[in-house]
């Protein structure tokens, strides 16, 4: 019998397909229409029976003989409000992008299904594929918990992929224990009162009430946070005012908070609310800071990331490295690493050195994956469900 990456190799032409007709046309947020019509006519010929448990959200289930234990397998599907500019033939043109990759997840997972249900005779539990929208927004996952996604069968444990751009071709990284930051999305908004530019005593500045928030912000990373922590707070959007005469009434301020200590991160972000409020009042204004989206660190289960690591190598040989530490950078498939064990792996997709084309960071106008994982990816979700399962049947 072919092995699960010879076999996912006789699918390349279709997954490529699959990949670019979700790439030319990619959707934003939670709601995905169009993808999610077209995965789930995809599964459906696949020979599974669907369901959207939550808007955009899809869940289909593969039993084998023995239901046994649960393996669940994620992937996001949403893309970003980014203009490509890849020149690709399959370039998107609708002022959004595939720029994370999410399109070579959704391909992989189902080229997975397509693997698994030819192979159903050998699975010793049960499959639950999970299409989810949102990763980027972070609420995504938090929708598909709220739903009951790991209910009904309960699921046992979690696996997610993601590409990782810069790194060689399939080269698989994993991290031990928390590798991914926990992250706040925040507004601060600063209300003061307005006046004309030349009598400032007259108004109250909310611009000056904002850069000194600002700068406070940064001071309290500095000389609050233990230096052997690992702390990022971000003023992305500065906005006020809109003539140079005028000083406004109102100041909006939006950034991120991201940290890989679960009880630091979220101690910091009570204290910024203390910061705003009181540097508010004492400039005569007022000022508040509310939460947009949040997600916890991300925490990879040792025992589980080990094992699906040594079944890894079962496709892509040697080129398995496991770290420790994390990134900075934030998924919200850690929300479900809060409840079961996960194990969440990156799958190299070209370098610079290997085509002038790959390496471009990912959220870039201009990054391109390199498709040749996109077999592997499907092989490592269906080796590793296979494999696990068949695992736990042997420990039970």
């Amino acid at each position: 019998m072919k092995s699960i990456l010879e076999q996912a190799k006789n699918i390349e032409t279709e997954l490529k397909e699959i990949r670019r007709h979700i790439h030319q046309n990619p959707e934003v947020g939670a709601c995905l229409p169009a993808t999610k019509q077209f995965v789930i006519a995809k599964l459906t010929e696949y020979g599974y029976e669907p369901q959207e448990i939550c808007e955009s959200g899809i869940v289909a289930i593969l039993k084998g003989e023995n239901e046994g234990k649960t393996m669940m397998l994620r992937a996001d599907m949403d893309a970003l409000p980014i203009s490509e500019e890849t020149g690709l033939e399959y370039q998107s043109s609708n002022g959004n992008m595939h720029a994370c990759g999410h399109d070579m997840h959704t391909t992989m997972l189902l080229g997975a299904a397509k693997l698994l249900k030819a192979n159903q005779a050998l699975l010793n539990g049960t499959v639950k594929l999970v299409f989810q929208p949102d990763e980027e927004g972070f609420t995504g996952a938090k929708k598909m918990l709220e739903a009951g996604v790991l209910d009904h069968p309960r699921v046992d444990a979690a696996m997610a992929l993601h590409v990782h751009a810069g790194t060689p071709t399939n080269t698989v990284l994993y991290g031990q224990g928390v590798s991914i930051a926990g992250c706040h999305r925040f507004r601060i908004t600063v209300n003061g009162t307005g006046c004309h530019g030349a009598m400032p005593e007259t108004g109250v500045d909310p611009i000056n009430i904002a850069a000194h928030i600002y700068f406070a912000l940064q001071e309290l990373v500095a000389r609050e946070i233990p230096a052997t922590e690992s702390v990022v707070l971000t003023i992305g959007k500065f906005a006020g005012g809109d003539v140079p005469n005028v000083i406004p009434s109102e100041v909006i301020l939006e950034g991120t908070l991201r940290y890989l200590n679960k009880e630091l991160g979220e101690g910091t972000f009570a204290r910024m609310g203390e910061l705003v409020q009181s540097m508010a009042k004492a400039f005569r204004g007022m000022a508040k800071l509310e939460e947009l989206s949040s997600v916890p660190p991300l925490k990879n289960d040792k025992e589980l990331s080990n094992q699906l690591g040594e079944y890894i190598k079962e496709v892509v040989g040697d080129r398995v490295i496991s770290f420790t530490g994390g990134g900075m950078g934030s998924e919200d498939f850690a929300s479900y690493s809060q409840k079961i064990p996960c194990a969440y792996f990156m799958l190299g997709a070209g370098t610079e050195s290997e085509n002038s084309c790959y390496g471009r960071p990912m959220h870039n106008s201009r990054v391109i994956f390199n498709e040749e994982i996109l077999s592997t990816g499907a092989a490592i979700f269906a080796q590793g469900a296979l494999k696990w399962l068949d695992e736990q049947e042997v420990r039970d």
